[in-house]
């Protein structure tokens, strides 16, 4: 265990997916605890709740294994937070001859994980 309390950490980078969507579920999800966080996102009908789930699992796992001692049930939602990555640019064409930036934006997602 880390000295600010932090049992483990995942991150998912480059997730084409808007961070302000993302966002929305992560603030679902900050300060509960891991089952019960996973069981409200399995009931979430957002396109980043899946994935969000899969991060939070793998942070588990990642806690089972660096340290076997650790009380997996204790184990809560530290910190949360979603980052903008990369921007991919397309162009859409538009009339008399004009085009518009089409932005398609991606995230960083990072969950730590501490117990209770």
């Amino acid at each position: 265990m880390s000295d600010n309390g932090t049992v483990s950490t995942a991150k998912l980078r480059y997730m084409r997916i808007s961070p302000r969507k993302a966002r929305l579920v992560a603030d679902l999800v900050r300060g509960q605890d891991v089952e019960w966080a996973l069981r409200t996102l399995d009931f979430t009908r957002k396109r980043s709740a899946p994935l969000i789930g899969k991060l939070i699992r793998s942070a588990l796992a990642n806690a089972e294994e660096s340290d076997a001692s650790v009380d997996v049930d204790s184990l809560y939602i530290k910190t949360i937070y979603v980052d903008g990555g990369p921007t991919i640019r397309r162009f859409r064409p538009r009339a008399q001859g004009r085009a518009t930036r089409i932005r398609k934006r991606t995230s960083h997602i990072t969950v730590e994980l501490a117990a209770r």
